[in-house]
C-alpha cells in the first residue's frame, strides 16, 4: 500500500484527489499546516512518513495575485521549498509538485498547442509565482537528489469549484438567477479560449504521474481542445430553468489576459496512458448542479473571476 501526504487537501482539487487515492487504495494523510510554517510542515510529514507527497496548497487565485504579488509569491515560492525540504527530510520516495499553465503566460497563435519545451512568459504575478516554485523543485532534483515531477495543470473545473473561476462563477450566477428570476447572467472575457478538463481526470492524471512519470520532468495536463469562454456561457444558461441572457460587466475583466490557452498532453499520455474521459457536458451538469444545491443552503455566488 502507497503511503500518500496532500498538501491543499480541502481545497477544491485537494478533496477530489484524497477521494480518488483513497477509493485506489493508498493510505492518505493530509497536512493542515501553512506552508510557510517549516516547522509545522515537517512535523506532519514525519508523522506521515509518506512514499508520494502531493504539493497542491497554493495561492491560486489569479485576480488577488494582482493585489497581493509579494505574498503570492512568498506563498508559491517560499512555501513550495518548504514542502520539498520536508519531504526530503521524511524521506519520500517522490513528490509531485501541482504547476500551472499560466507559467507558459503570452504563447503566440502559431505555438499552439503549447508542449512542455515552450518558453515561460508569464502575465500574471501567479503564473510567476508558479514558474519561480518550478525552478525550486528544478534545483531540488538536480542539486539535492530529490525525485520531483511539476504537474501543468490547465484550466479545470467540476462540483465542488469556488466562483471565483471562470465556469463556476457562470454556474453560479445561474442557479442564483433561477432563485430570483433575474435574467441577466453578469460576464467578462467572452473571447478568451481556454483547454478544460474536469478535475475528476485531472486527478487521475497527479496519480498517473507519481506511478509512471519521470523523476525531474515537467508534465502538461490538459485535454488538448480549446474551448470559448463564450460556449461554456450558453452552455450553461442552456441549462437554465428560466430564460436568461449574458451581459458584459467590465469589472469581471482581468488586468492582463491571454485570448488562447491549449495544450499538448502528448508526453503524459505517452508516459501514463493517461487520457480524459468525463466529457464536458457531463461536468457541466454536475457543476450547475453543485451550484444549485449550494444556492438552495442560501450561500450566494460571489463576484466572481473573469477566466
Amino acid at each position: 500500500m502507497v503511503r500518500a501526504l496532500v498538501t491543499g487537501a480541502t481545497g477544491f482539487v485537494g478533496r477530489h484527489l484524497v477521494a480518488h487515492l483513497a477509493a485506489a487504495g493508498d493510505e492518505v494523510a493530509i497536512s493542515e499546516a501553512e506552508i510557510c510554517e517549516p516547522d509545522l510542515l515537517e512535523a506532519d510529514f514525519r508523522q506521515g512518513r509518506p512514499d508520494t507527497v502531493y504539493h497542491l496548497a497554493a495561492q491560486a487565485d489569479v485576480q488577488a495575485s494582482f493585489i497581493e504579488p509579494a505574498a503570492t509569491l512568498r506563498i508559491n515560492v517560499e512555501g513550495t521549498s518548504n514542502v520539498l525540504e520536508a519531504a526530503r527530510r521524511a524521506g519520500a520516495g517522490r513528490v509531485v509538485v501541482i504547476s500551472s499553465a499560466d507559467v507558459y503566460g503570452r504563447v503566440e497563435p502559431e505555438d499552439l498547442p503549447v508542449d512542455e519545451a515552450a518558453a515561460m512568459r508569464p502575465v500574471t504575478p501567479y503564473g510567476a509565482s508558479k514558474a519561480a516554485a518550478e525552478m525550486v523543485c528544478v534545483q531540488a532534483g538536480l542539486g539535492g537528489g530529490l525525485d520531483v515531477i511539476r504537474a501543468r495543470a490547465f484550466n479545470h473545473l467540476g462540483p465542488g469549484q469556488s466562483d471565483r473561476f471562470v465556469a463556476a462563477a457562470l454556474a453560479s450566477r445561474v442557479a442564483a438567477n433561477e432563485r430570483t428570476g433575474s435574467e441577466v447572467v453578469r460576464v467578462g472575457n467572452l473571447h478568451a479560449r481556454r483547454d478544460f478538463t474536469d478535475v475528476r481526470d485531472v486527478v487521475r492524471a497527479y496519480r498517473m504521474l507519481a506511478t509512471d512519470g519521470a523523476a525531474g520532468e515537467a508534465y502538461n495536463i490538459c485535454s488538448g481542445a480549446a474551448r470559448g469562454i463564450a460556449e461554456l456561457a450558453e452552455a450553461l444558461i442552456a441549462r437554465a430553468k428560466c430564460p436568461m441572457r449574458l451581459a458584459a460587466d467590465g469589472e469581471l475583466l482581468r488586468p492582463v489576459d491571454v485570448a488562447e490557452v491549449r495544450g499538448d498532453p502528448s508526453k503524459l499520455h505517452d508516459a501514463t496512458g493517461w487520457r480524459p474521459e468525463v466529457p464536458l457536458e457531463q461536468t457541466l451538469d454536475d457543476l450547475l448542479d453543485y451550484w444549485r444545491c449550494r444556492t438552495a443552503e442560501s450561500e450566494l455566488p460571489s463576484r466572481g473571476d473573469s477566466q
